[in-house]
Order: C-alpha cells, then structure tokens, then sequence
C-alpha cells in the first residue's frame, strides 16, 4: 500500500510552528547572528521568488480571464448584471476592508520601537517609495490619469506602477474579445498555455513554502507582543467577512431574490465545508454547482455562466483580506497611508481580483501586487504568513458564498429561480 504524503498545507503549518519556535528562542540561545546570516536569506529566496511571478500571474490570468467573458457577446444582458454584482461585492468587500482596519488599526498595538525594528529590517526605503506613490497632486482626477501607462516597459518594471499594468491587461483582453475568433485563436491558444504554465511554476514556488515561511519567521524575533498583534489582525480580518457573509448577502438576497437567510445557508453548506477544507473556490465549483442548482433552485443555464466566472473574477473574500492586510503592514511599520492611496488599493484590489487563480497561495501572490502599488515592501508578508492559512480558508468560504449569492440574484432577475426550492427548510443536503 503506497505511503500517504502529508499534505502541502500540513507542511507549511509545521513550518510556520518551527519558525515561531525558532523566532521566540533565538535570542535567548544566542541564535541571532546564526539566524540573520544562514537561516533569513532562506526567507528571502522566497519573498523574491513571490515578486518574480506576481507580474507574470497577474498579467497572464487578467488576460486569459477577460478573454474567456466572450459569451457575454451571446448573453450580453446576463453577462452585465453578473459582471456588475461581482465588482459591486468585491468594491464594498475593500471598502469594509479599508474601513474596518483603519478603525481597529491592529498595527498598532505594536510598540513604537517594534515597528521601528520591522521598519528598518524589512522596509527601510518605505517612507521614500511612498512618498514616490503619493507624488505632488495636479488635481482630482490625477489617479484615474496615472492609471494608464505612457509606456507599457517602464511600468513593467516599476513596481509602483502595477494598476498601469493591470489597465494594460484588462484592455489587451478586451481586444481579443472583440476580435473576430479565427484571427486571435492562436494568440488564446497561447496565453492559455501561459497560463498553465504560470499556474505550474505557482506550485513549484509554494513547494518552497514550508522552508520560506520557517525562514521568515525565525528571523522576525517573535514575542508576546507581536502573537497579540497578529491576533487583533486575524480578528479584523474575520469581523470584515463574517460582515460581507452574514450581513451583507443575506440583505442582498432577501430584497433581490427573496431567499431566507437560513435556508441559503443550508442550502450551500455542503460547498462552504468543501471551501473551508481545500481553500480553493475551483476545487469546489462542481459542489457550489449541485448546491446551487438542486438546493437553491437555480436553473443550469444561470449557474453553469454566473458560477464559472465567480470563480474567476469573484474574489470577495480574499479583496477584503488583501485590502486589511496593506494597511495592516503599514500600520507595522509605522507608516500612515493616505486616502488617495488607499483608493490605490481599493482599486488595485478590486481589479486584480479578476486576475487572482482560484488555487491555495494564489492570493498572497496578489497580495504583492497590492502592496507594490503604494510602494509597500513585500517582506512585510513575514508579519502576516504565520496565521495566512486559517485565513485562507475563511476568506475562501466567502469567495464561494458570493458566488451562490449571485447566482441566485441573477436567476431571480431572469425569472430562473425556483423559489419553492430555494426557501423549502426540509431541504436535503
């Protein structure tokens, strides 16, 4: 009987423990230089690793992802009221992010002199790369001029300029779907082929993960202070969902769908459990599907269209935990963002949400992007790995709860729901 591997996460979970073992007895056995010269450059193999792919990724997939919406041309009307619940959800899910965090403000339950430490270790050209972002403003609509590039090279390898490059993406594969099929067939063929390859190279890098997370922990010199921090984060992080799960899309649904609370909630629990094991909106769209479909009553046509592209381009769950955990990083490092970059945020987030893979990690990669954007130091992803995997499985509950909810606003609109089904309590699950 062939052995049982254990599985990815599981390592990165011991990895994480190890590190925070590592990082809170460093000091006491002497650990600190041994740790700084032979185990840290471990962790920053992987943080460039990260940075190394993210352009990639988000390029590639906000191509590949754009270009697949050319049934809308078939079903445009479909089509524009589920493009629009998506963004409108993933909008307020940063905004309640945004919102959330900067009233909490969990970095700041760090003392002065540990975000000056996290400043200096991990971000010491922070205060000059946002000054950069912020710039001298030449009016009110300077941010919407500054989102699209002059020149597409330099923004590629300007890592303050990623909503230029997401602009170019999202235009690129626009283009493709107003071209007649025949003449971009092969150019389809080759960023799917890209894309997979991209999506491959994800997996080898997470592999990494164990010994980078080990790494980047162990040299983050952990106390009490910085665990109790990391908890005041992880509870942002989880009030902000548990907001857009349990207020938000039952409101939705009860004045656009007519669903109740509970029966909704039955209705996709099956999928909400697949979501929170596997951490992976694809892995658990075929359970999503039958859920949706069988317990909530909507027809195949709505949910084989509206669901599919959730899990593309509807990333709810993961927007809100990427839009606390920038300013959170900052917050650390003592650094005070501005509105017009949070906007930033808000709105790197909202579009790199169409280009975010629907696997386990593909949102921290992201996460770079966001960070990138407003001139934060990636390394700053130290602070909040330890507790990402828990997380991850929260945030992925949401991303799948949104899609449901959306599919059966949709289906209501296109008079598609049965909603005998979606409201009979005695419901099989």
């Amino acid at each position: 009987m062939a052995e049982k591997k254990l599985p990815l996460y599981a390592k990165i979970l011991i990895g994480m423990f190890l590190g925070l073992l590592w990082g809170l007895s460093a000091e006491s056995l002497g650990l600190l230089d041994f740790t700084r010269d032979w185990v840290k450059p471990f962790g920053d193999i992987f943080i460039r690793s990260l940075k190394l792919i993210a352009i990639p990724l988000v390029i590639v997939s906000l191509i590949d992802g754009v270009s697949n919406l050319s049934d809308i041309a078939k079903l445009s009307r479909l089509g524009g009221k589920t493009i629009g619940l998506y963004l409108f959800t993933t909008v307020v899910a940063v905004s309640l992010a945004l919102i959330s965090v900067n009233l909490i403000k969990p970095g700041t339950f760090l003392s002065a002199e540990r975000r000056d430490f996290f400043r200096n270790q991990y971000a010491s050209d922070v205060d000059l790369s946002v000054s950069n972002v912020a710039g001298e403003s030449q009016g009110p609509l300077q941010v919407l001029v500054d989102i699209v590039p002059e020149n597409l090279f330099f923004s590629l390898s300007n890592n303050t300029a990623m909503l230029q490059v997401i602009f170019f993406a999202i235009l690129f594969g626009v283009a493709m779907i107003i071209t007649p099929k025949e003449k971009v067939a092969t150019v389809k063929s080759f960023f799917d082929g890209v894309n997979r390859i991209i999506l491959a190279i994800v997996d080898i890098i997470m592999k990494y993960a164990p010994v980078g997370v080990f790494a980047l922990l162990a040299s983050m010199n952990i106390d009490i202070e910085l665990i109790k921090t990391l908890g005041v984060y992880s509870l942002n992080v989880v009030l902000a969902l548990a907001v857009m799960g349990l207020v938000l899309y039952p409101t939705l649904l009860r004045f656009f769908a007519k669903v109740k609370f509970m029966t909704f909630f039955k209705a996709i629990l099956p999928a909400q459990i697949l979501a929170f094991s596997t951490s992976s909106s694809a892995a658990t769209l075929p359970v999503t599907m039958k859920c949706v479909e069988n317990n909530l009553g909507v027809s195949e046509e709505v949910s084989s269209f509206v669901l599919p592209l959730g899990a593309t381009i509807n990333m709810d769950g993961t927007s809100i935990h990427q839009g606390v955990s920038a300013v959170f990083i900052a917050q650390a490092f003592g650094i005070a963002l501005s509105l017009e970059q949070q906007l930033t945020i808000l709105l790197t987030t909202v579009l790199a949400s169409i280009g975010t893979a629907a696997v386990p990690g593909a949102g921290i990669i992201m996460l770079i992007i966001v960070l990138q954007s407003v001139g934060l130091d990636p390394a700053g992803l130290a602070l909040i790995l330890a507790v990402d995997r828990p997380l991850d499985m929260l945030r992925t509950v949401v991303n799948i709860t949104g899609d449901a909810a959306v599919a059966s606003i949709v289906a209501n609109s296109e008079d598609k729901l049965d909603l005998a089904v979606a409201n009979d309590p005695t419901t099989e699950i």
